[in-house]
Formats: C-alpha cells, sequence, structure tokens
C-alpha cells in the first residue's frame, strides 16, 4: 500500500481508482462479495487478541475460513504472516482442522521472496520475534 499511498500522505493523496480502502469490519465486506471473487487473499500481522477470551475475535476462526474459501477460486492462494505465538499456535490448530484448504508448514523466520515487507514484520525483528509466513491454498471445488 505505500507504494500506492505513501505513509503519511493517507489524508491528502488521493488513490487510484480501482484502489479501495475498506475502514470497517472486514468480515462485513467478505459476506458481500461474490463467490469465487478472489484469485488471493491476504491476512498480514492480524491483531493476535492474546487472551483466550478474545479468541472469537480472531480473523483464522472457522466461520471466517469457510467465508475466504467460499470467495477464493479453486487453487488460488491465501497468504498469512503472523510474529505473535499465540497466533501462530492459534493458526496450527484452526487450519489442521479444517479441510478447505491445503495447509502445508509455515516459513519461518525468512520471508518468502515475493512477500511484500511490512512495517509489522519490520517491528517484529526490531522486538526479536520469529515472523511464520503460511500459504494456504484453496482446495479444489
Amino acid at each position: 500500500m505505500s507504494r500506492i499511498v505513501p505513509e503519511g500522505e493517507e489524508d491528502t493523496i488521493t488513490p487510484p481508482d480501482h484502489f479501495r480502502i475498506w475502514p470497517d469490519d472486514a468480515r462485513q465486506l467478505l459476506k458481500s462479495l461474490p463467490d469465487g471473487c478472489l484469485d488471493r487473499a491476504y491476512l498480514m500481522f492480524p491483531d493476535p487478541w492474546p487472551k483466550a477470551r478474545h479468541a472469537k475475535r480472531r480473523f483464522i476462526h472457522p466461520e471466517n475460513i469457510r467465508e475466504l474459501a467460499r470467495l477464493l477460486k479453486p487453487g488460488a492462494v491465501w497468504r498469512v504472516a503472523s510474529d505473535h505465538p499465540v497466533y501462530q499456535d492459534w493458526v496450527f490448530e484452526i487450519m489442521g482442522a479444517q479441510d478447505l484448504f491445503d495447509a502445508p508448514p509455515p516459513a519461518k523466520g525468512e520471508r518468502p521472496e515475493d512477500w511484500s515487507p511490512t512495517r509489522y514484520e519490520a517491528k517484529a525483528y526490531r522486538e526479536g520475534r520469529v515472523p511464520f509466513y503460511w500459504t494456504f491454498t484453496r482446495r479444489g471445488a
């Protein structure tokens, strides 16, 4: 996003016509989209909601997985990155219990070449946390 709208200029620059920012809960947007409309999705360093009582707020959740599977075309990829140990364990648990995506082991500690860096990733490295990078593939219809 910083290549399109430089950091600090979000309020003063007009993004390209094809670029949209959804300022509300992404789950609302996902429910309004048609089946099979996405070739790729990203969940980069989401809020980990580390307390157990807040687990229902985590984006990686069975209901959201079903919704994202509905939107992604068969063979489409969903990239997920997290530096938080609680969230990493959660992704292993939840994605290991579903059958909509192939869930290979993540790349650990080294961003895959074709992934863009993020500010949250840089912060994780500065603070000594090890990011995990998953590439889930939507199973065929």
